[in-house]
């Protein structure tokens, strides 16, 4: 798991800091990726996270995996990570509510992963951290209309004004 420091983009994205290491905090957590995360975990983490929060003033969309900075290179933490539980308790972006039609700026995939900060210079790998991080999947192909739907919200949300750390 990655945390941003205060004004500094959640990904490496175009025209943005490609260097989040040196300016992120990075947390390694214990697991074969082949499981769930266990209870005692999650709590020391969000415990943990609270005071990161805190003290560094995070933006609450500025919380997130290996993965979502890295696609193609890491895929932690797993699908099983509880993103949605982290989500709703301050840490990360997650969707409140579905667009019920697509944008036309956001109807692409490919624009819409990169809307969310994802790196798409290689779009297969980031649609792949994209569905292991908001789905808790692992697969191939190209995206369907549930998932643009999802990432158009994604997109959405993150426009919005961000939320006090």
């Amino acid at each position: 798991m990655k945390t941003g420091a205060p004004g500094t983009p959640e990904r490496p994205t175009g025209g943005g800091n490609s260097d989040i290491n040196s300016a992120s905090i990075g947390i390694e957590l214990d697991n074969t990726g082949a499981e769930p995360y266990s209870e005692a975990q999650i709590l020391t983490l969000l415990d943990l996270l609270w005071g990161l929060k805190t003290r560094y003033r995070i933006p609450s969309s500025n919380f997130l995996g290996h993965g979502d900075v890295a696609p193609g290179r890491k895929v932690d933490p797993s699908r099983y990570f509880p993103w949605q539980r982290l989500a709703t308790e301050g840490f990360g972006l997650w969707c409140r509510q579905q667009a019920t039609t697509l944008l036309p700026d956001l109807s692409d995939p490919v624009l819409a992963l990169q809307a969310i900060g994802y790196d798409v210079a290689n779009p297969e790998a980031a649609l792949a951290a994209f569905r292991r991080h908001f789905l808790g999947i692992d697969t191939r192909g190209e995206a369907n209309d549930a998932e643009r739907q999802l990432m158009q919200c994604l997109a959405l949300e993150k426009r919005r004004k961000p939320s006090p750390p």
